[in-house]
């Protein structure tokens, strides 16, 4: 696809880093955010702007957009992969760590796509891609035990509607909004599976695996590309067959 500008969330790890270093390799634009450090080497790219955020901080999201368009001119397409994990059982599970999920991974959602929106609209329109979870048709997280993660679980729940609220607002400004949507992928999230978890989520796949982080960050860069040009509203399931 040609050159585009695009902000990628979460991008010190995980899918967001795979998806930050495979639009960088392809010569587009990155700027990378995230509230921990960026790895030195996306960071060294002459294409990326790298940039502490959190995203449940609207100024912050604001000041990262503006930073991205005084550094290149431009703001095509955000990939927002930030999110924090919780797998505390529905007992153990505080008020403040429920309301501190649904901070960062709904309202941070929110904040940064309306930001990284607010300059698309009147620059000719843009993509937006939003990370939901395969926690959600599995109800639970923690490899299958069903009990774990309410937060998390309702936190990626909420990128549903949202998804489809921002599509449908944001279409008539040639804003288009998809969501992709992985299962157990090797991230920092799943460091604490069991070895039993772990061969349980992979045998849960029709593909007999646990996804890379490269799995889904190619859908993502596939539906911020113009052959994506017609799809928006969609949340795309990423998980080798094992969310259905």
């Amino acid at each position: 696809m040609a050159q585009k500008t695009v902000i990628v969330t979460g991008a010190a790890g995980g899918i967001g880093l795979a998806c930050a270093e495979g639009l960088i390799r392809d010569g587009h634009n990155v700027t990378a955010l995230d509230i921990q450090d960026i790895p030195p080497r996306l960071a060294a790219a002459g294409t990326c702007l790298a940039l502490a955020v959190d995203v449940s901080d609207e100024s912050q999201c604001l000041a990262a957009v503006a930073e991205t368009v005084g550094r290149f001119g431009a703001l095509d397409a955000l990939c927002h992969f930030a999110a924090i994990h919780s797998t505390k059982d529905w007992l153990g599970l505080s008020a403040e760590e429920f309301n501190r999920v649904l901070a960062v991974s709904v309202t941070g959602s929110f904040l940064i796509a309306r930001a990284a929106a607010a300059h698309m609209k009147d620059h000719g329109g843009g993509a937006i891609v939003l990370t939901s979870s395969g926690s959600v048709q599995m109800s639970g997280v923690g490899g299958g035990s069903g009990r774990g993660g309410p937060a998390y679980v309702s936190s990626k729940a909420g990128i549903y509607g949202l998804n489809r609220a921002l599509a449908r607002s944001l279409g008539p400004f040639g804003i288009r909004v998809n969501t992709v949507s992985p299962g157990a992928t090797e991230t920092p999230m799943i460091a604490e599976y069991t070895e039993e978890a772990r061969a349980n989520a992979a045998a849960r796949t029709m593909l007999g695996r646990i996804g890379q982080p490269e799995d889904a960050a190619d859908v993502a860069r596939f539906l911020i590309s113009d052959r994506a040009r017609f799809v928006t509203g969609e949340v795309i399931s990423v998980s080798g067959g094992g969310s259905v």
